[in-house]
């Protein structure tokens, strides 16, 4: 690093210092702008690169003394210049810190030890940098600084991650295999041993006292009961109105999902049993065993307490490591159900490659598969038999595979068999009914979404007590959860001409209801989705799910747009903002749709965005085509200081010189309760054929008085543009 460069870089840490010091004085006054937030989240992106140059400096400069490395120029160059730019990143990485601690949710004795270790590793590097050269800094200085440093940096990256994955996150192995026998069914308690173990697996990482997000808590019963920002957390005997069970049936790709996108999430099972718990009012001291024989929750927390207290004991042998690694594919996994087990899971998948000798290929392993996942494979009845060959199988998934239940008594053999997934197949009662008595050690069977009827479901369940049937989230005849939304079944939502509508649910039997004029659909007034409806024009379409037994889900919402010509090139005329350069001038006509964050790095790479200039780009084709309009999809969020277009104007023509202007839309500026929204503003004129087009989009110049950022330039944001 030559000198001068050096020289800047010293100022740089010591203003950085200087800034950081005000930071802590001013901090309990200090509000963080939206637009620096996002500076403030690349926090947990950025502490990696200094974690990582200060443990190498401080390992150098323990050395540094030693007579083979003191006397090499080399050597005390590139530790100077290491720890110099150590330091830099150490002070970037405290002032983003600091902005992120500023945000809803940062707060506790974890986050002010995290807080001043990461202050105290600045600044001891800095002190290190500065006084390395004076004549009392020696060995025994250097040394010290580094231990210390180093003893500092593992400090503050313990905090850090309490803070990020919850506490005693790195021991928890360690913790977990020193755990105390588990409490015995007969003691059990609903909430603290069933539901409670579920938040703090799932949810306690980001509502604890150290990380309150939503300013909710979830480690106690007062916390639980009183709730979060947003209110209380459940209504007591009523789970489709309760708002966590809302949240966390969300699709993931939604904000307000919960876990968030990236979290482990939860399984269907412990959703399961959340909704049944609040349905059950939600009771804090009530024992398992105090529940019905026949309830839900009771049944699923059973089968949980005595899969957990007592240890499967296998007398087969292990197979062989080289057999196992033979018959894993790219079509099939096979894993050991738990560490030195002789047990295996075997989970078959990819329907294209599969065929019923896939079964007999596993023949080697017949004693230790335990559990044969088949879902949604094509099975026939044919197939059992050689499903049959599996003598210690204890758990069989058949979910929607094509048996009818004809061949079940090919499985009678299989009298290890604990459990039997058969949902959305089509078993009938009659062909069910026999092989069940053959069935010694069953235990549960999954008949949800199949053939069978409510009353016939019922009559096994008499005629079998010992077997639970799991049919579908039903409780007493009222079903707690609400339907996932349905899904648009093509794989993109523009199209040139028209475009067959394809909206569908994974759930057999489910009614989609739609509307294209903005209003919410209903189960009684609104059209029934049928195969054959053709969209001719951009349409938006709301639609919700509905089945008898279930609550209808949440309204989904699918814009399709037409885009009827595509131009041969497309040239920006100014430049796009830094952040929002998605694909240039390609953007425009990529049919690639981009959604909300698009302020965060990791989403901005469809939108293009100008604020300083406007966004103006000239289309041709190369043959003329005839026109009539013209729409471009931006995004509208007043919060984060994104706006539509002040205007936009569209000029064409047949040659480039000779372009005159077509027309001009003003879209209205949004007020202050304007929700954020993706929309396409469309520039209608009389029609024109064109060889070329001049489309130039007017960023707002000025935002309104109402915004906590009046006065200045709005962002515009463009991800597509259609033709027609």
């Amino acid at each position: 690093m030559n000198r001068k460069v050096k020289g800047i870089a010293e100022q740089v840490l010591i203003v950085a210092g200087i800034f950081i010091l005000f930071l802590l004085l001013v901090e309990d006054r200090l509000v963080v702008p939206l637009w620096l937030q996002a500076v403030g989240r690349m926090h947990p992106l950025l502490l990696h690169f200094p974690i990582v140059i200060l443990l190498l400096a401080m390992g150098m400069e323990f050395f540094r003394f030693n007579s083979t490395y003191s006397s090499q120029p080399f050597y005390r160059s590139f530790l100077n210049n290491l720890l110099l730019f150590g330091a830099l990143t150490a002070a970037l990485t405290v002032i983003m810190g600091l902005f992120l601690a500023r945000e809803e949710g940062y707060s506790g004795e974890v986050l002010q030890w995290h807080k001043w270790t990461g202050v105290g590793v600045f600044g001891l590097t800095t002190l290190l940098y500065f006084c390395r050269h004076v004549s009392w800094y020696g060995t025994t200085a250097a040394r010290g600084g580094a231990v210390l440093t180093v003893l500092l940096l593992l400090t503050a990256g313990h905090y850090g991650a309490t803070l990020t994955h919850g506490d005693s996150f790195v021991v928890a192995p360690l913790i977990t295999l020193e755990e105390e026998a588990p409490v015995p069914l007969e003691e059990a308690l609903v909430f603290d041993h069933v539901i409670q173990p579920i938040f703090e697996q799932k949810c306690v990482s980001c509502h604890n006292p150290e990380k309150k997000k939503g300013n909710l808590l979830l480690t106690d019963e007062a916390s639980i009961r009183k709730g979060g920002k947003t209110g209380e957390l459940f209504v007591p005997g009523k789970p489709e109105l309760s708002l966590f069970l809302q949240r966390i049936h969300l699709p993931a790709e939604e904000k307000k999902h919960m876990p968030p996108k990236g979290k482990v999430q939860l399984t269907e099972e412990e959703m399961a049993l959340l909704s049944w718990w609040v349905k059950d009012r939600a009771d804090f001291n009530k024992k398992v065993l105090d529940l019905p024989p026949t309830d839900s929750l009771r049944l699923v927390a059973t089968r949980l307490f005595n899969s957990g207290s007592t240890r499967e004991l296998y007398t087969f042998a292990a197979a062989d490591e080289a057999t196992i690694h033979k018959l894993t594919t790219n079509y099939r996994t096979i894993a050991p159900l738990a560490r030195e087990s002789p047990a295996l899971s075997v989970n078959i998948y990819n329907q294209n490659d599969y065929t019923p000798e896939k079964l007999e290929e596993l023949h080697e392993l017949r004693q230790q598969i335990v559990f044969l996942n088949l879902s949604k494979m094509p099975v026939k009845d044919a197939d059992l038999k050689k499903i049959s060959q599996f003598e210690n199988l204890q758990k069989l998934n058949l979910n929607f595979t094509d048996i009818t239940g004809k061949g079940l008594n090919e499985l009678a053999s299989l009298t290890r068999l604990k459990s039997l997934s058969l949902s959305g197949t089509q078993v009938t009662y009659t062909d069910l009914r026999k092989p069940l008595r053959s069935f010694k050690s069953l235990q549960t069977v999954a008949v949800w979404d199949t053939g069978l009827s409510e009353s016939e479901i019922t009559q096994l369940q008499k005629e079998f007590p010992g077997v639970h049937f799991i049919a579908g989230f039903k409780d007493d005849g009222q079903n707690p959860l609400t339907l996932n939304p349905p899904q648009v079944g093509s794989s993109s939502t523009i199209f040139k001409e028209s475009m067959p509508l394809q909206l569908e649910h994974p759930i057999r039997g489910v009614e989609i209801r739609y509307t294209t004029d903005g209003t919410e659909p209903d189960s009684v007034h609104s059209p029934v989705f049928k195969e054959g409806a053709v969209l001719g024009t951009s349409t938006s379409i709301k639609a919700k799910a509905y089945k008898v037994g279930w609550l209808g889900s949440k309204v989904a919402q699918f814009d399709f747009y037409r885009g009827t010509y595509r131009p041969d090139s497309v040239r920006l005329l100014f430049p796009l903002n830094r952040v929002h350069q998605a694909e240039g001038a390609d953007t425009f006509f990529n049919e690639k749709l981009g959604t909300f964050n698009a302020n965060s790095p990791a989403w901005a790479n469809n939108w293009a965005g100008v604020r300083d200039n406007d966004m103006a780009f000239i289309a041709e084709f190369k043959k003329p085509v005839t026109i009539t309009s013209v729409a471009l999809r931006t995004m509208v969020e007043p919060e984060t200081g994104i706006f539509p277009p002040a205007a936009v104007e569209v000029w064409g023509g047949t040659s480039e010189s000779g372009m005159k202007l077509l027309s001009t839309l003003k879209p209205r500026v949004p007020t202050k309760d304007t929700k954020p929204s993706l929309t396409a503003y469309e520039v209608t004129f009389k029609p024109q054929t064109v060889s070329y087009l001049k489309i130039v989009a007017k960023p707002l110049a000025k935002r309104p008085e109402w915004h906590s950022g009046k006065g200045k330039p709005a962002l515009l944001l463009v991800d597509e543009v259609f033709v027609n």
